[in-house]
């Protein structure tokens, strides 16, 4: 199951639909574009952590844990500050984030101002769900497989859910991120955004 899909089972999309009053339709669009570049932050994050995914899991902790995934799902206004924090962390600056919103608009025909007030909710989802199953043993999300492992192995259609990484704790979350370097979203936009901007 693709990570856009257990969002919109979760209610994510649909609460990021009513916030910015566009369709769940144009939500799990501009999710679909969104979402790989910033799994594909994440994983440089990982791979930059000494202690790899140990530390991204520490990182996830810093950012606010699951609480940013409940605070996008709350009825009321999300606080996306804590999104633009989260952007800030795994693109380091607005060029990526303005990058990966025009990449993203080319892919979906949605407007890229409205994908740029996607992306800091969708980043506390992703961060806050990956926090949550990092935590896993939560009675609320079942996880069958054992927490962070088996879920993440399978939230990019299952590709790598076999491979674990040395070293790393929780393998499922390693294939979720790539962590064997066969390719990175984040660095092919950023490719094509750097050829866009010479």
């Amino acid at each position: 199951m693709q990570i856009t899909d257990i969002l919109a089972q979760m209610g994510g999309l649909q609460s990021m639909a009513q916030e910015l009053g566009v369709s769940e339709t144009q939500a799990a669009s501009g999710a679909a574009a969104l979402v790989p570049a910033i799994l594909g932050g994440f994983k440089k994050q990982a791979q930059s952590q000494p202690a790899g995914l140990e530390g991204l899991g520490g990182l996830l902790g810093q950012l606010g844990g699951g609480s940013l995934l409940d605070e996008v799902l709350a009825p009321q206004p999300t606080n996306v500050g804590r999104g633009y924090d989260v952007l800030g962390q795994i693109f380091g600056s607005k060029d990526v984030s303005r990058a990966v919103a025009q990449n993203a608009a080319s892919q979906s025909g949605l407007d890229p101002t409205l994908l740029k007030e996607m992306l800091p909710m969708l980043a506390m989802l992703v961060a806050g769900y990956m926090a949550k199953q990092r935590g896993a043993g939560d009675a609320t999300q079942p996880s069958p497989a054992g927490g962070l492992d088996g879920l993440l192995g399978s939230l990019l259609g299952g590709q790598a859910a076999g491979r674990a990484t040395p070293g790393a704790a929780a393998p499922g979350l390693a294939s979720m991120l790539d962590l064997n370097g066969d390719g990175n979203p984040l660095d092919d936009i950023l490719r094509m955004a750097g050829k866009a901007m010479r």
